[in-house]
């Protein structure tokens, strides 16, 4: 089809002929389901997709000024509207079931169980060695799970500060850490 006939055609369907847009449908149709199967990789949201742009270049076609632009401009709705679509959708994992009975919940054993208990009583141990300060400032951050911005407001003190004051107060637990630690 020349470009002569696009924009008659276009011009048309301007004026509200639908015959005429039904005749830009067929043309551009697998030029859009194309564009739709490239960006999208699968053939039924494709077709979906191909639809829903025809019914969109329908509503706004009246905001065309140039209909010797129509196929760029079908082409950058068609896009638009692909990317649209692959960004929304969530992606598609499909498994075999057999995969998920050969997924096995690690449990813990009471050896793992005693070391975690014992971990948590040397880091406990290493916070009571600390200052008042450092402790205090660890636990609300760790412990209580207090963000920066509380932690400021209770300690009376910039965000900048407290941030300094973790770094620091990490550095202090790791030196306990490491010194109780050590064989004597």
């Amino acid at each position: 089809m020349e470009q002569n006939e696009i924009c008659d055609l276009v011009l048309q369907s301007q004026n509200g002929s639908r015959e005429a847009f039904g005749e830009l449908v067929r043309q551009f149709e697998p030029t859009v389901f194309a564009i739709a199967v490239r960006r999208l990789r699968n053939e039924a949201d494709a077709a979906e997709l191909t639809q829903d742009v025809f019914i969109q270049a329908m509503r706004k076609l009246g905001q065309l000024r140039q209909p010797e632009r129509f196929a760029g401009w079908l082409r950058r709705i068609t896009v638009r509207m692909a990317i649209n679509r692959a960004v929304r959708r969530p992606p598609e994992i499909a498994s075999d079931p057999v995969v998920f009975s050969a997924v096995r919940c690690e449990r813990q054993s009471p050896l793992d169980d005693l070391m975690s208990r014992e971990r948590a009583t040397d880091v406990w141990g290493g916070l009571k060695r600390l200052r008042d300060l450092d402790r205090k400032t660890l636990v609300a951050f760790y412990v209580e799970g207090q963000s920066l911005i509380e932690m400021s407001d209770r300690f009376q003190s910039p965000v900048g500060t407290i941030k300094r004051r973790l770094h620091t107060a990490r550095i202090r637990l790791k030196d306990e850490l490491s010194q109780m630690l050590q064989p004597a």
